[in-house]
């Protein structure tokens, strides 16, 4: 399999969104890395359009919930039933059982609703009561949320944040995307944009993430992305700004989704192995959650993409 192969997917997310070039490149990494996506952006900016429209161009089941505050935890995982015909009890599959789930603005429900996703993205299978059940080979969360200071909205458990092997951050478009938009909407009112016609099967998107794992990381590169993790737990070894505003570093899964990502950009760009600019590339999506910055940072305007782009700055390359 080459990239090429990928260029279905990626026409039929440019017949519904416009730009949003790093937006859709995280979500072909993380489909490419076989992780979770968490995508940020304010209302109106095409998240949910975009996530709708990577689940069509792929083979399998696509199920949208919409996160309330009055969802449970059941409506997600699925519950035990008693039939009473049979004198037993039977678990009806609840939305997490399909291939491809949009978590449509996550961070609307309570911490105990949004806890229902753990196992799942983790460990890909369900347990209620007494027993657990595998979840497909192929599965993917692709959640969305406006940002936390908008209105009736929670902060995402860190845990659960910790499980997203990325996070995208949607902008505003150009002023020229934006026309674009304008003459696309036209469009679809008119009927004229075309209809899916091929679709990416799991066979060829497994073999895809084979070739994948199967890309060259140099061990010199392993050290480097753990120096760039050990950096978010240690600031102060590098520089005493980065000291101040860091409460909490990422974790290992950090490590792990840096090499993983860093072979798909690599595999997406055509190269035979994985270069720094791979790491550094993917290194803001994959540590702007995980990290947790003090109220000093805050208070300073630093973000965490200011505390990331300074990490790379000063961790040395091999």
């Amino acid at each position: 399999m080459t990239p090429a192969d990928l260029n279905p997917v990626r026409d039929q997310i440019a017949s519904r969104i416009i730009g949003q070039q790093k937006f859709v490149d995280s979500m072909l990494v993380c489909l490419l890395s076989d992780g979770h996506l968490l995508v940020e952006g304010l209302p109106g900016l095409a998240k949910t359009t975009a996530v709708k429209a990577l689940a069509e161009a792929l083979e399998g089941d696509f199920h949208r919930i919409q996160f309330t505050p009055d969802l449970l935890p059941s409506d997600l995982i699925g519950t035990d039933i008693y039939r009473h015909e049979k004198g037993e009890f039977e678990f009806r599959a609840g939305p997490l059982f399909h291939n491809v789930l949009l978590a449509d603005e996550v961070n609307r429900a309570p911490a105990k609703v949004q806890s229902a996703l753990l196992e799942a993205m983790a460990e890909r299978q369900i347990t209620v009561g007494q027993r657990t059940y595998p979840l497909p080979g192929f599965f993917m969360v692709l959640a969305t949320q406006n940002p936390i200071e908008q209105e009736g909205t929670y902060h995402l458990p860190e845990a659960q944040l910790d499980r997203f092997l990325m996070q995208a951050v949607v902008t505003y478009p150009t002023r020229d995307e934006e026309l674009r938009i304008l003459e696309l909407d036209s469009q679809q009112r008119k009927g004229q944009t075309p209809s899916t016609t091929t679709r990416l099967s799991q066979a060829e998107l497994f073999a895809m993430r084979r070739d994948v794992a199967n890309l060259y990381l140099d061990p010199r590169l392993h050290h480097y992305i753990v120096d760039l993790v050990q950096a978010t737990r240690i600031p102060r070894a590098y520089d005493a700004d980065l000291d101040r505003w860091c409460r909490f570093g990422a974790s290992p899964r950090a490590s792990i989704a840096l090499a993983r990502c860093a072979r798909a950009r690599a595999w997406l760009d055509g190269d035979p192995f994985v270069a720094p600019h791979h790491i550094q590339s993917v290194a803001p999506e994959i540590l702007r959650h995980r990290l947790l910055l003090t109220f000093e940072a805050e208070a300073e305007g630093v973000t965490t993409d200011i505390f990331i782009n300074r990490l790379l700055n000063l961790v040395a390359i091999p």
